[in-house]
């Protein structure tokens, strides 16, 4: 606890910024070695990116309301992040044009094709990685929620 308070405010901004940069940068190398991302991969993508650029931001005179950003941005991509876990893990049903409960029973062999073609190629219920049974989203949610706190520590910090 003693570390953490003696924590500048830089130096929590810096720490959040590093780590968005470091997950984003992560999910592109997955990316390069193909691993495509889904619909809710790609959402989770953006708050990392405000992020960096709130962290950015921090050099100008508003420093703790662009903490509060910050860590709103942090926490929009947890909770996309345990969102899209549950996804995986068949809990709750993810949006209709990235998992399979977009097609309907009752549509004409014509409108079958166009949803199917239609389709995207990489789905959001399905797991393309995985390591100890812990998946990226996984990975997303807890991470950025410890951001989510960094952000808190160093708006708090700015007061």
């Amino acid at each position: 606890m003693k570390l953490i308070k003696n924590l500048t405010f830089t130096h929590l901004v810096l720490m959040a910024t590093l780590g968005s940069i470091l997950v984003l940068g992560g999910a592109f190398i997955f990316q390069a070695f193909g691993f495509a991302p889904c619909k809710l991969c790609l959402w989770q993508r953006w708050p990392h990116a405000a992020a960096i650029a709130i962290g950015a931001a921090t050099l100008s005179t508003q420093k703790r309301l662009l903490a509060w950003f910050g860590a709103a941005a942090a926490a929009t991509t947890s909770a996309l992040g345990f969102y899209h876990s549950g996804v995986e893990r068949k809990l709750w049903e993810g949006p209709s044009t990235c998992t399979s409960s977009g097609l309907t029973g009752e549509l004409d062999p014509a409108d079958l094709l166009n949803q199917i073609m239609a389709a995207p190629l990489v789905r959001c219920d399905e797991i393309p990685w995985e390591m100890f049974g812990v998946t990226m989203a996984n990975l997303n949610a807890l991470g950025s929620a410890v951001l989510a706190i960094i952000w808190i520590l160093a708006a708090r910090k700015a007061a």
